[in-house]
């Protein structure tokens, strides 16, 4: 049973008392959540509908539901969307783990691309790729290194509990060493490996289907609920700091390794589906708070902005240039270096680095 009071004037608060959970929403979060999820389906629906075998919004929305030829079926159903649903759950899976990310360490730069989770996801892809591996035993240690990376990175950070300015700093240096031996290992591949997984390191969600897509979902469908009603409060309290947090009834080194699991994990199951692909994660909570204007985590409003980016990156990345299909990453890396670029220079002028 769920109860609906209003806290304060712009701000309802949906209280589920039978878990001993509550959401709160506010009207221009909501607001842009809601324009998020429309810009995620309207770019996906733009996706499927566009190609060597164009097809209208209609067309496209009546193979969705069952209504169209057997050619728009195929294209639409067989062909087409698992491509469009891969990258909706890799973009949301990063937004979500970047958001969890940049509350936990308190920094606006706190991202699997730079605390190097990605870069251990690419390192057990490359192992597998060296190792003359198949394409699920790629993606197989992908997450294998993506979750080793961030146990590792969380225990050399760990003295008297996991601080951010350490975890940070312990990252980059582990970005930058994995970088070097990720460079080594395909010096060591044949050639048509190495190809393929350049083209891997690059993100890319060429020939992606419903095996990419599922895990995802699957993880996204478990971890979204609990970060998102189980430890929302929770987080929120933590940005305050740990002993503000710990003084309100916070268990604050519980709950920061198990968001720190769920980043891991979300992050590393990403990159498994699409390769490292760059930017979204750090791009999304941002865009989300100044979306909304709430110095929160923006957890549910950073997800669906992270569907969106990913999507709409997909569609430009497939139809920027007639002929000729780039990689999703080379679209979120050109865009996400410029509000990089942007970012250093806001926390330059606020005097923070």
């Amino acid at each position: 049973m769920s109860t609906i009071r209003t806290a304060r004037p712009g701000l309802t608060t949906v209280r589920i008392t039978g878990l001993g959970w509550s959401l709160r929403l506010r009207p221009r979060a909501l607001a842009a959540g809601l324009g998020c999820a429309l810009l995620a389906v309207l770019a996906g629906l733009l996706t499927l509908g566009s190609g060597d075998y164009p097809l209208s919004l209609g067309e496209v929305v009546r193979a969705l539901t069952g209504g169209g030829t057997p050619a728009q079926d195929f294209v639409v159903n067989e062909l087409r969307l698992p491509r469009v649903a891969t990258a909706l759950l890799v973009g949301a899976a990063l937004a979500l783990a970047g958001a969890l990310f940049q509350s936990l360490v308190r920094n606006p730069l706190g991202s699997p691309d730079i605390l190097g989770f990605t870069q251990g996801a690419a390192c057990g892809a490359l192992l597998v790729v060296v190792a003359g591996g198949s394409s699920l035993a790629l993606a197989g240690g992908a997450v294998a290194g993506g979750v080793a990376t961030g146990a590792a990175v969380c225990a050399l950070a760990w003295r008297h509990g996991l601080h951010s300015g350490r975890l940070v700093l312990v990252g980059i240096g582990t970005a930058a060493i994995l970088t070097g031996l990720n460079g080594y290992l395909l010096t060591r591949a044949r050639l048509t490996d190495a190809a393929r997984a350049v083209l891997w390191l690059t993100g890319s969600l060429d020939g992606r289907g419903w095996s990419e897509a599922l895990p995802l979902l699957v993880a996204l469908a478990v971890l979204g609920p609990l970060v998102l009603l189980g430890c929302g409060r929770a987080l929120h309290l933590l940005e305050l700091g740990d002993d503000t947090a710990a003084g309100l009834g916070v268990r604050v080194g519980p709950l920061r390794l198990v968001l720190l699991a769920a980043a891991v994990l979300l992050a590393a199951l990403a990159a498994a589906a699409a390769g490292p692909v760059s930017f979204v994660a750090l791009t999304a909570p941002q865009l989300a708070r100044r979306l909304t204007r709430s110095p929160g985590p923006n957890l549910a409003v950073a997800t669906l902005a992270g569907a969106a980016l990913l999507a709409a990156a997909d569609f430009a990345a497939q139809r920027l240039f007639t002929g000729h299909q780039l990689p999703v990453g080379v679209v979120t890396g050109v865009l996400g270096g410029g509000y990089l670029l942007r970012l250093l220079a806001g926390e330059r002028r606020a005097g923070r680095i």
